[in-house]
C-alpha cells in the first residue's frame, strides 16, 4: 500500500517505538508518537512526528491522546515493559502492573480505535508482542503471561474484525538491543534478593544485563522493518518474526518435548538468548 495514513505509535520515547515513528514519518505518514516521557520524543519533531502524552494504564489519558490524534488508520501498540523474577517472589502489584501495561492498556487502545476503523471500513492494529509469547525462559514467568495474553487477544481480535476491513497483526521480536533487557535484569535482581532463587537469579540478571548491553543482539531497526512491512502490505501476515534468534527459538520450542526445553532453559541460564539461538541452529 502506497497511501499515507494517520498512525499512532505507543511507547515512542525510546527503542523500537522511537525508531518506528521516525521511519514512518519519513515515508510521509502523519505520525503521532505517544509515551509518558514526552520530552524524550522532542527530537522526533524534526522528522515531522507529533509527540503526545499517553499513560496506557489511564483511560482518561488514552481518551485525551485520541482526541488529539483524531481517527487513526493504523495503531501500533508498542508500549510495554518486563519485570523478571520467579513467579513466587515477584510482588503481585508488579505482576498486575505488567499486565495492566502489556495487556489491558493495549486492549483499551484497541477498543477505543475500533469504532472509527469499522465505520470507515479500514484499519490496521499492529501489536508488538514477542517470541516470549510463544515460549518461556527461566525467570520470565509474569512477562510471558502478559505476552501469551497479547498473542491470544490478537488472534481473537483478528477473527472478530476481519469482516469490517480491520487487520490485526502480531510483531514477534527475538533478541533486540534496547533498554528493555537491562531494566528486566534489574527487576530480576531486586525480586530475588533473600529468596531461595537468589543464586540462580542473580547470575541470570548479570547475563541479561551484559547481553542487552552488547552488540550481539539485533538493533531496534530490525523490528521497525517488520512493522514497516506490516504497514505497507496490501494483505499483511498474521505474524512477523524479527530480530536475533526469533525463528530458530520458536522452531525448537515447537519441536522439542517440554521437559527437554525446560532443561535447556535451566542449563542455558548462564548464557545469553543470542548464544542459545546460535547453539540451537
Amino acid at each position: 500500500m502506497n497511501k499515507t495514513y494517520t498512525i499512532l505509535v505507543t511507547g515512542g520515547s525510546s527503542g523500537i517505538g522511537f525508531e518506528t515513528a521516525r521511519q514512518l514519518a519519513r515515508k510521509g505518514h502523519k505520525v503521532f508518537a505517544a509515551a509518558r516521557r514526552v520530552e524524550m520524543m522532542e527530537p522526533l519533531r524534526s522528522d515531522g512526528v507529533i509527540p503526545v502524552f499517553l499513560d496506557v494504564c489511564d483511560e482518561k489519558s488514552i481518551d485525551a491522546c485520541l482526541l488529539e490524534t483524531g481517527p487513526v488508520d493504523i495503531l501500533i501498540n508498542n508500549a510495554g515493559f518486563g519485570y523478571f523474577g520467579a513467579i513466587e517472589t515477584v510482588p503481585l502489584e508488579e505482576a498486575r502492573r505488567q499486565l495492566e501495561v502489556n495487556v489491558f492498556g493495549l486492549a483499551t487502545l484497541c477498543r477505543k480505535v475500533l469504532p472509527s476503523m469499522r465505520e470507515r471500513g479500514f484499519g490496521r492494529i499492529i501489536n508488538v508482542s514477542s517470541v516470549a509469547g510463544r515460549m518461556c525462559m527461566y525467570f520470565g514467568g509474569w512477562y510471558h503471561v502478559s505476552k501469551y495474553a497479547v498473542e491470544a487477544l490478537s488472534d481473537s481480535l483478528r477473527m472478530e474484525t476481519a469482516g469490517f476491513g480491520v487487520d490485526v497483526v502480531l510483531i514477534e521480536p527475538g533478541g533486540i538491543r534496547t533498554d528493555w533487557g537491562i531494566i528486566a535484569a534489574k527487576h530480576l535482581a531486586e525480586s530475588s534478593k533473600g529468596t531461595a532463587y537468589e543464586e540462580d537469579a542473580q547470575r541470570e540478571a548479570v547475563v541479561m544485563h551484559n547481553g542487552y548491553s552488547s552488540h550481539l543482539l539485533a538493533p531496534p531497526s530490525a523490528v521497525t522493518r517488520a512493522i514497516m512491512r506490516a504497514v505497507r502490505a496490501r494483505r499483511p501476515r498474521a505474524r512477523y518474526l524479527a530480530g536475533s534468534g526469533a525463528r530458530s527459538i520458536v522452531f525448537w520450542h515447537t519441536v522439542l518435548p517440554a521437559r527437554w526445553w525446560d532443561a535447556l532453559m535451566r542449563k542455558m541460564a548462564s548464557r545469553s538468548l543470542v548464544k542459545l539461538a546460535r547453539k540451537l541452529k
